[in-house]
């Protein structure tokens, strides 16, 4: 008997009124806002502008919903259109079912147009969001928890997550494969984080990295599931994809490597642009007013030579004296020494 474990929710649904929050799209919309929300500050610290990830995650998290439901439909394809099962329910979302390897697929063809509209390079703007999405998938994964499905095997270790007695499945204690994934993808975006501080990451590996940390784990967690899976050579279907998968992303980190060595000095021409230009709009307003301040100390113009020629006028107004004697008029100069004798005779 098995004294320690964990629980799972009696159900998967909580009612708020009229409205049924269910804890799996509650996990899926949680992990979603934290992918974005520190995507953002990645990008922003690598040059970016605040608001441009969330703007093209518009575009791929629609894409990456649908993509991760087509997978999980076409692997799992017994589950709907076998007999007695109603196809209908590949609709249902809400009731689990989002394959990651469908979804980072076609999500990155959603990013891929969202980057193209906004003129931003698709590896840099993946590389600012890999740890991100590595955190909203170890959220994500509890939603299966709520679902209680994607257990391990039978096991009586004292943190077995406890299921009961449901459809397709038997009551008993398992593996909590969900949070071995979950602590895994938290361990891969510290490791992107570490990595990218390190080496300086760039056009796209930052992000190779996060999809081989995460396939190699991926590996051995889907090994010890016992949810009903299609086996290739004796292997589920899952562990093939992610031994594809990672050795793709080793292949692309080295050729990159070679390629394009170092990280993108610019990520957003627009947010090296916006700067310049309010400069040059300062520069010329500095200009005019430079220009202004001139014209208002000189109306005409022509500033020194008016104020000279007035002042000369002046000056030979006040020293032509008329003589004494009724001689005319005489310059101070001519007259330098007789002045004094003038003065005393008068």
């Amino acid at each position: 008997m098995n004294l320690a474990y964990i629980p799972s929710p009696s159900t998967g649904v909580i009612e708020l009124g009229p409205i049924p929050l269910r804890g799996y799209a509650f996990c899926i919309i949680i992990g979603v806002f934290v992918a974005v929300w520190f995507g953002n500050k990645r990008w922003v610290a690598r040059g970016g502008t605040a608001g441009t990830v969330a703007d093209i995650a518009v575009w791929a998290v629609p894409f990456g919903l649908v993509g991760g439901r087509l997978y999980h439909v076409i692997t799992d394809y017994q589950l709907y259109f076998s007999d007695g099962e109603n196809w209908v329910d590949a609709f249902k979302i809400w009731q689990g079912g989002l394959g990651i390897w469908g979804a980072v697929a076609l999500g990155a063809v959603g990013a891929w147009i969202g980057c193209r509209r906004r003129g931003i390079p698709l590896p840099a703007w993946a590389d600012a969001l890999a740890p991100g999405i590595a955190f909203a998938q170890a959220i994500g994964r509890w939603g299966n928890w709520f679902n209680q499905e994607l257990y391990g095997k039978q096991t009586d270790l004292p943190w077995a997550v406890k299921i009961s007695e449901g459809a397709n499945r038997v009551a008993g204690t398992y593996h909590p494969t969900f949070l071995y994934e979950s602590l895994w993808c938290v361990g891969v975006a510290l490791l992107v984080i570490w990595a990218d501080r390190r080496f300086k990451l760039g056009h796209g590996r930052a992000f190779a990295l996060y999809v081989a940390a995460y396939c190699a784990g991926r590996g051995w967690i889907e090994y010890l599931r016992v949810d009903e899976a299609h086996h290739v050579l004796g292997l589920r279907l899952n562990v093939w994809t992610a031994i594809v998968v990672f050795v793709l992303a080793v292949v692309y980190m080295i050729v990159s490597a070679k390629l394009r060595p170092g990280r993108e000095e610019i990520v957003e021409p627009a947010a090296v642009e916006a700067p310049k230009d309010e400069a040059a709009d300062a520069d010329g307003e500095d200009g005019t007013a430079s220009e202004g301040s001139t014209d208002a100390t000189d109306p005409t113009g022509s500033t020194d030579s008016s104020d000279a020629e007035g002042s000369t006028d002046a000056e030979d107004t006040k020293t032509s004296v008329p003589d004494a004697a009724g001689a005319g008029a005489k310059e101070p100069g001519d007259d330098a020494g007789a002045t004094p004798q003038k003065a005393e005779k008068s």
